[in-house]
């Protein structure tokens, strides 16, 4: 919650700085639900696990460079990962039982997006693509009750810390500010660490997400 309020305490700071100075950048909040989930590959053989359901929350500014384009950068936190429920396999001679698991880790992302704005009814629709970079502030394991932190580094430790990628989005702006978007994040960095053992694992976050946001 700390860093929430933080991150909403810098976008209004922001907004001031900007209505002060020019009128060409303005500053905005967002927040909303995010369903991230993983892409784990190995030895040739590609899965995804099930999405999660999180939550966003960040500020952007947007420079405008035409009418119709803008530039956008942010500051979000977020928080990915996966998860799996518990699952029974059995035959006439054996059963397994493997129990709910997930993987949880809190983002800090930084995004720069190219947006093309269209004037459309009382608002305008907007739609843009660019590049991420991600910042791992922490995160866990859990296996049915177990909880186990991720430790980040690279080696033979859990996870790699930073993450990149790319980020599309879309989503409708009201004339007074309020928006509703979607968007997707691609991550193309891998993840995962050889830890020796010849289990080489490639590990990809991405994340869908939909919500709600407003420019000053």
């Amino acid at each position: 919650m700390k860093k929430i309020f933080l991150l909403l305490t810098l976008a209004v700071g922001l907004n001031v700085t900007a209505n002060a100075q020019d009128k060409s950048v303005s500053f905005g909040v967002k927040a909303g639900v995010a369903f991230p989930n993983m892409t784990i590959s190995t030895m040739g053989v590609s899965a995804s696990a099930g999405a999660k359901t999180t939550f966003y929350v960040g500020a952007v500014a947007d420079f405008k460079v035409s009418n119709i384009f803008s530039v956008q950068p942010g500051l979000t936190y977020m928080s990915k990962g996966t998860k799996s429920s518990s699952q029974t396999f059995s035959d006439e001679n054996i059963k397994i039982e493997v129990e709910s698991s997930s993987i949880n880790v809190s983002y800090l992302e930084l995004p720069v997006n190219a947006i093309g704005n269209f004037e459309l009814g009382t608002g305008k629709f907007f739609i843009g693509a660019g590049p991420y970079v991600a910042y791992a502030l922490n995160g866990n394991t859990k296996e049915g009750s177990v909880k186990e932190d991720i430790k980040f580094g690279s080696g033979s430790d859990d996870m790699k810390r930073m993450d990149f990628g790319l980020n599309f989005l879309t989503g409708y702006q009201l004339n007074n500010g309020l928006n509703i978007h979607a968007g997707y994040g691609l991550g193309l960095n891998n993840l995962g660490n050889e830890n020796g053992s010849g289990f080489d694992a490639k590990i990809k976050n991405k994340v869908f997400s939909v919500g709600l946001g407003f420019m000053f």
